[in-house]
């Protein structure tokens, strides 16, 4: 077994067992709550041990995480059948396809209401956290029969999880660093009708503690891991992203001009993946300076802003970093339960440009960040809403064009909706920059086909438009019902969205 002494304290020691052992504590129905946040922090041998137990003796539970996690999670259980509900997002091919096929049931929901509905006993059979299962780095002994867990790279939702929970295991991974004691700020709001303001009024603010708080009593399991985070690389940065984040930077430009940003803008909130990654990277060939960041998770390009000097601050509630960027953040990185990341009361009072990315808009300037073609799920909602709603500016970003061409990524009414046309302040395609704010229907059309649309696909949707303004008698929001989703019918029947 590997050595974990060092890492643990003595309170803690008689507890010390295998993965197999701790799975012995996970029953038929329970609800367990584990750490993971795009794939950073999650536990991995308990999981897997989960995942042999049923194979050999049939079970189910229903699985609630920070958001996406590792293969030892969601390919390994769902493989073995013993996930029968996942939330609230996931990132994984086996577990997306197992959605889809019916046969997990699948929870989508805004990030920042996951602790809390779990606290409420809304979620499956109305019961809470039946095991919390967190990684940690390191366990500290608090007295008065606490200990102290010192998180990895997420907090997600561990904080409120390991509070609530009747049975915590904890994993001590030696692969991570003990060095990332003291990033974490780890803060439970009180629950109606006590609940407070969360303190929180600029990034760098530190408001709770650097350990999540655990009764010993609850404590059944301590297990030694070192299986690494299965980190995602991120692709390369494409000729349309770099011009999204050129489109970007010059709008920014132009609301600093105007006196609606300050110079160095306000706290940066950027969603996940490779375009958003793009994206803030754009912003370290800019003139910008004194930069803060208050988002969810942090990628690559928040290193670059780093390095190059451009970066004061960056808050969030994962660290998703290549293994390159992982000796550079201490200095500059906090990260805190996602119910703070996320929370829309922060977002609102900081005032946070929300950026994040869309499958597909409509010409009305509704978007769809989670469905193909209406029905099946991609990856859920995640924490877009979170900050769409709440942001001082909302921002999402897509390519005029998808599978090379087949796919306008302006439809004329989105197979899905996850975000209306009232949350959307502007759209940013490589084409350019429809600034939507204080536009009716029939103008922001009009603008979106014309900065966000791809020409290859503009007559159609001008033809669809003026047509249905026809049809509606130039009504409000114009639609014609039987070929609202016609775009989308030629893509299923044809393979292509043209005519």
């Amino acid at each position: 077994m590997i050595d974990i002494k060092d890492r643990v304290c003595e309170a803690v020691a008689g507890k010390i067992m295998s993965a197999e052992a701790a799975a012995e504590f996970v029953k038929d129905g329970d609800n367990v709550g584990t750490s993971g946040f795009t794939p950073s922090g999650y536990p991995k041998a308990v999981p897997l041990a989960l995942a042999e137990k049923g194979k050999k003796t049939p079970f189910q539970i229903n699985v609630w995480t920070g958001a996406s996690v590792g293969p030892e999670m969601d390919t390994a259980m769902t493989q073995a059948g013993i996930v029968a509900r996942r939330m609230p997002y996931q990132t994984n091919n086996d577990l997306r396809k197992a959605i889809n096929n019916g046969s997990v049931k699948y929870t989508d929901l805004h990030l920042s209401h996951v602790a809390q509905m779990t606290r409420y006993g809304f979620m499956e059979n109305r019961r809470c956290v039946d095991v919390a299962i967190v990684e940690a780095c390191k366990i500290i002994d608090l007295g008065n029969g606490q200990v102290g867990l010192i998180p990895t790279t997420s907090m997600g939702n561990s904080s409120s999880y390991v509070q609530c929970a009747e049975k915590v295991i904890v994993e001590v991974n030696t692969s991570q660093p003990v060095e990332l004691e003291g990033m974490h700020d780890s803060y439970v709001p009180l629950d109606p009708p006590n609940r407070k303001a969360i303190p929180v009024e600029k990034p760098e603010d530190v408001i709770g503690t650097p350990y999540i708080p655990c009764d010993l009593d609850r404590l059944v399991a301590v297990v030694p891991c070192d299986i690494t985070d299965k980190v995602r690389p991120l692709g390369e940065i494409d000729e349309d992203a770099q011009k999204m984040g050129k489109n970007l930077v010059e709008f920014f430009k132009s609301e600093v001009a105007a006196g609606r940003l300050p110079a160095n803008l306000l706290p940066l909130q950027s969603g996940v993946g490779s375009v958003a990654n793009a994206v803030i990277n754009g912003l370290v060939n800019s003139d910008f300076e004194d930069l803060t960041v208050y988002t969810e998770v942090i990628q690559d390009g928040m290193f670059d802003l780093i390095d190059a000097g451009k970066l004061r601050v960056c808050s969030g509630t994962a660290l998703s970093p290549s293994p390159d960027c992982l000796k550079k953040f201490k200095k500059y990185i906090i990260l805190r339960p996602q119910e703070v990341a996320n929370s829309p009361e922060v977002a609102r009072r900081i005032g946070v440009i929300a950026m994040n990315t869309a499958i597909e808009v409509d010409i009305y300037g509704n978007v769809n960040s989670t469905h193909i073609c209406g029905t099946k799920i991609m990856n859920g909602i995640g924490g877009s809403g979170d900050y769409a709603r709440n942001g001082y500016l909302t921002v999402f970003f897509t390519t005029s064009l998808a599978k090379g061409g087949a796919i306008s990524s302006v439809v004329p009414f989105c197979s899905h909706v996850d975000h209306t046309e009232h949350d959307v302040d502007v759209i940013v395609s490589e084409r350019g920059v429809a600034d939507l704010r204080g536009l009716s229907p029939k103008e922001r059309a009009l603008v979106i086909i014309d900065k966000v649309a791809n020409p290859k696909y503009q007559p159609l949707l001008l033809d669809y438009f003026k047509r249905a303004c026809e049809a509606c008698g130039n009504s409000q929001t114009p639609h014609i019902m039987d070929e609202a989703f016609s775009f989308h019918d030629r893509f299923v029947k044809t393979g292509t969205m043209e005519k």
